[in-house]
């Protein structure tokens, strides 16, 4: 059964059991569920020899869009551990996230997974396949890579990407508001001043 695209629903993290993503995509698509799960390419010693093989960028995890409401198809899914949220509430990932990744996969550029990045500089890409994507800059070993996180699973994938494609985001400035002098302040140099005029 093809998945069926759900644009009003949110999407969710599933958590499940380890090396069965690609089982947990099947059994959401049997049942018509739009799904997402972001691999890439890593080499692998096989035997006497290298291997590319395809990962997922983030083990043990599935993304789906469904109405949180009606999950225990969700969770009947064989290989589905639990929906990832806060106790037993379901909380989805933001659809900006998603879709950033999404551009990566279809990208075909370089990506792995990433030790979760928070801070850092933030810049948006302005050429290449990743133009309008924003994310954090980090050279590494000679090169540039786009850090975009995944809050919700406080995981990251990193990208390499041209160094002429970015442009550092500038934050405004926070505006300074004028504090009012203490009270006592006011009071004492009001006084002082009342006394120096008196005193001429």
């Amino acid at each position: 059964m093809p998945a069926i695209s759900r644009g009003d629903h949110c999407w969710f993290a599933l958590h499940v059991k380890p090396r069965h993503e690609r089982a947990v995509v099947r059994g959401l698509e049997n049942k018509g569920f739009e799904h997402f799960l972001p691999l890439y390419q890593a080499r692998r010693r096989w035997s006497d020899r290298y291997k590319t093989v395809a990962l997922p960028l983030f083990p043990g995890y599935v993304f789906s869009r469904f109405e949180p409401q009606c999950r225990v198809p969700i969770l009947t899914v064989p290989g589905v551990l639990r929906i990832v949220g806060a106790g037993r509430t379901p909380l989805p990932v933001e659809d900006s996230e998603i879709a950033a990744l999404q551009s990566i996969v279809k990208s075909g550029l370089p990506a792995h997974p990433w030790p979760f990045l928070k801070a850092g500089q933030a810049v948006s890409i302005e050429g290449g396949p990743l133009c309008g994507l924003t994310g954090i800059l980090l050279d590494f070993k000679g090169s540039q890579r786009l850090i975009v996180s995944v809050t919700l699973l406080q995981r990251s994938v990193a990208v390499e990407i041209e160094s002429d494609w970015v442009m550092p985001m500038v934050l405004a400035a926070p505006r300074r508001i004028a504090q009012p002098l203490p009270s006592t302040s006011l009071s004492s140099s009001f006084r002082e001043r009342s006394g120096l005029a008196r005193a001429s």
